[in-house]
């Protein structure tokens, strides 16, 4: 067995490996990992002008933020798992609450805070630093197992995180 990740130095770079760098759509977006602990997960999205929805404003687009906030979710998800599996999101829900300000990037920090042997049930904020005053918030639901196949991702992570490596 490998041995376990035990600084978070290692649980972010595994974790922006398989969740940004991996995943095209998160690399395309600049996705950063910043934090990673059993059932919790940190991201930042970096505002850049191609991201902008509204171009007279500079705010960015809801898409990027949904995208940053789905994949949060799920990697508070990852980090519940015994075993490294597929798994699909099957609901999300945003509540955007204001624009986020211009030029200014985008913190998300998710929860995992309940699995079952099929479903995981998550809950997440974004925000600009200050994480009481959020951009948006997400609810989300994950199908565990799903038909999709271990990828070589799920081997690494399988092969690094060992059973019980995320403390």
């Amino acid at each position: 067995m490998a041995k376990p990740l035990t600084t978070l130095e290692e649980r972010v770079a595994l974790f922006q490996k398989l969740f940004s760098d991996s995943i095209p759509h998160n690399k395309a977006l600049g996705l950063k990992v910043l934090a990673v602990a059993r059932g919790l997960a940190s991201m930042q999205l970096d505002w850049r002008e191609e991201l902008v929805g509204y171009p007279e404003t500079g705010v960015l687009a809801g898409g990027p933020l949904t995208a940053m906030l789905d994949g949060c979710c799920g990697m508070a998800v990852a980090t519940m798992l015994k075993e490294p599996m597929p798994f699909a999101t099957l609901d999300l829900r945003i509540d955007y609450a204001k624009p986020a300000a211009p030029g200014k990037p985008v913190i998300a920090e998710a929860e995992c805070y309940r699995i079952t042997r099929s479903v995981a049930f998550t809950r997440a904020f974004a925000h600009q630093g200050d994480p009481k005053d959020p951009v948006a918030a997400a609810a989300g639901t994950f199908m565990l197992g799903t038909k999709g196949k271990v990828t070589p991702a799920h081997l690494k992570g399988r092969e690094i995180l060992g059973k019980g490596a995320i403390q």
